[in-house]
């Protein structure tokens, strides 16, 4: 089973019109009643990236056309689509004046139709124009495409959406509802982790007549939710509604993170992304995100909930920037078997985790200690199975405590050690990922030498070279790495060869492709940037790569750095390393 966001992203725009949300149903004579006036329900079917999503017909009577099915050329390079769902329109239902005659009525007026909820003005459409970064070409990029997501108007000029609707973005224009006009906007903050960016327009026509959209509670289960925005099938806004089945720590599939998130029965379709779910009392309690797509399951979508969603603005309120969630920087492991418990000296009535593992690069990994038990955290005892109390009735993993904290933030730590009870104020920091979930805007960094291009690892790069199943596709060793390694310093890099431009100076070596560098000369590689400076001042006769598997390369120092800038014009390749190793290395 596979999560996907859910930005719609056309290939081509739409020529097709859709029906105007709200739909006029004039009544019938008075004293008489009509009840076969059903609501306009516009139906899109679309495929989600990689197939498996099984299309659900909408038996409703009385369908509106649909745009034309939009190309998804785009959208199956990174996955977006969702597996398709009926979406439901807002209607409502006017009344008309009638003749005399029976029967005849006259031609209902736009103007007598009755406003929905008042909330429904403050969403938008949010229109993005993506410029990805081509990271197995990394001197250049792929082509622009445009995708289309839902946003909403919060207070102090400020939307929110979703990261993945504008990541990599050449431009960002929002729409309100009922206008033919599209507005510039500039990101302020991008959040990977939590799914979440803050815009704003400068223009003040764009906030004229829209009242901001309010936060309400984290809702409880069977609490009814409705989801609005501007999937795919048409310009208008959309209307799904349902209940929330499930409170509890999710995959966030943009970040690679696990935060708190609602599970709603209520269809999230491409282009629902960030679009909000409103409660009864028109109160936002979450962002639209992504859904789950299986062939088993119909209309499960999840939401991003208010706790997310203030932490993401707070932080940005607070550091001028988005900062990120914290991590305790330990891996855990359960305390469910009595015998485990005994031997790690607990008592009967001590609950808690055993630390395997403590991230190198956490600023307290000095203070806990492999094998620590931890009893509670800011005073909130833990459980064996590493949950904690939520509400009433229902329990979550304690990392949702965490998350709650702010970079930089400390916490009060119990552990149990050789039998003791130990209290510990650790300072919570943000991931250091070896191989990093996203690069955060940047474009990818290279050195290119000999025709050997060296590059490190990130999660768009494994992406990028083995496609959406890069978890089952990629070499083991990466994916080892990827799954279980710890940097053991904030700068440390997966440095590998990507490919070898085939020139006369690397005869032999051309078989070589994402293999990892150990060492350069007899020193370790710690990162791409400190490789690229050993390279170029090199004085040895000879340049001599260690590579993974006891493999070398070796090479003549001079004739390698000679035959480079021809390799470099017969590829058409601007510089032999990228700008930021330009400016950080001094080359």
């Amino acid at each position: 089973m596979k999560r996907k966001r859910g930005h719609h992203k056309p290939q081509n725009p739409s020529t097709a019109t859709s029906p105007n949300d709200i739909v006029p149903i004039p009544t019938t004579e008075p004293g008489t009643s009509d009840p076969n006036n059903p609501s306009s329900s516009p139906t899109t079917t679309t495929r989600g990236r990689g197939g498996g999503a099984r299309p659900r017909k909408n038996p409703r009577p009385n369908i509106a056309a649909s745009p034309e099915r939009r190309g998804s050329r785009h959208a199956d390079q990174n996955g977006d689509f969702t597996h398709s769902t009926a979406t439901n329109t807002a209607a409502t239902a006017i009344s008309a004046t009638t003749s005399d005659a029976v029967g005849v009525s006259e031609p209902v007026k736009w103007e007598t139709v009755v406003k929905v909820v008042p909330s429904m003005d403050a969403v938008v459409k949010v229109f993005c124009v993506h410029t990805e970064p081509n990271f197995s070409l990394m001197w250049q990029r792929k082509r622009q495409y445009s995708s289309s997501s839902s946003g909403f108007i919060l207070g102090g000029r400020r939307v929110l959406t979703n990261a993945h609707s504008v990541e990599h973005h050449t431009q960002v224009k929002l729409k309100k509802r009922g206008s033919d006009t599209k507005y510039l906007a500039t990101v302020l903050a991008i959040g990977t982790e939590c799914d979440i960016a803050l815009l704003t327009v400068s223009d003040d026509e764009f906030w004229e007549g829209v009242s901001p959209v309010e936060f309400g509670d984290l809702p409880a289960l069977q609490d009814a939710v409705t989801v609005v925005g501007y999937p795919i099938g048409g310009d208008t806004i959309s209307v799904t509604s349902g209940v929330v089945s499930r409170i509890e720590i999710l995959s966030y599939v943009h970040g690679s993170t696990e935060l708190l998130g609602l599970q709603i029965d209520a269809a999230i379709n491409s282009g629902n992304s960030g679009g909000p779910a409103f409660n009864d009392k028109g109160k936002c309690v979450g962002i639209a995100f992504q859904s789950l797509k299986h062939e088993d399951v119909e209309n499960i979508g999840y939401v991003i909930p208010t706790p997310v969603i203030e932490h993401f603005i707070k932080d940005y309120e607070k550091n001028g920037a988005y900062t990120g969630f914290p991590i305790l920087g330990v891996e855990w492991q359960k305390m469910e078997n009595p015998d485990l418990r005994i031997a790690m000296g607990m008592e009967s009535d001590q609950k808690g985790v055993r630390i395997r593992r403590i991230e190198p690069t956490a600023p307290e990994s000095h203070v806990l200690k492999p094998s620590d038990v931890i009893l509670s955290f800011d005073g909130i005892n833990i459980a064996n199975d590493g949950t904690v109390p939520f509400r009433q009735g229902e329990r979550i993993g304690f990392s949702y405590l965490v998350s709650q904290k702010y970079t930089g933030d400390y916490a009060l730590v119990k552990v149990l050690r050789d039998s003791k009870v130990l209290e510990f104020n650790i300072k919570l920091t943000t991931h250091k990922r070896l191989i990093p979930a996203h690069i955060r805007g940047r474009p990818p960094s290279y050195y290119i030498i000999a025709g050997f291009v060296f590059t490190s690892v990130s999660v768009p790069y494994l992406r990028s070279e083995y496609g959406k199943d890069y978890e089952f596709d990629a070499p083991v060793k990466l994916l080892d790495k990827h799954l279980h390694a710890m940097a053991e310093s904030v700068d440390e890099q997966l440095v590998v060869i990507s490919q070898v431009l085939v020139a006369d100076i690397n005869i032999g070596y051309e078989d070589i492709v994402n293999t990892q560098v150990h060492a350069f000369n007899g020193k370790p590689v710690k990162n791409l940037k400190s490789l690229a400076s050993m390279v170029e001042s090199c004085e040895e006769e000879y340049l001599k790569f260690e590579l993974e598997y006891q493999q070398i390369v070796v090479l003549q120092t001079k004739t390698a750095k000679a035959a480079t800038l021809d390799i470099l014009a017969t590829h058409c390749i601007p510089s032999a390393m990228s700008d930021d190793l330009k400016i950080d290395s001094k080359l």
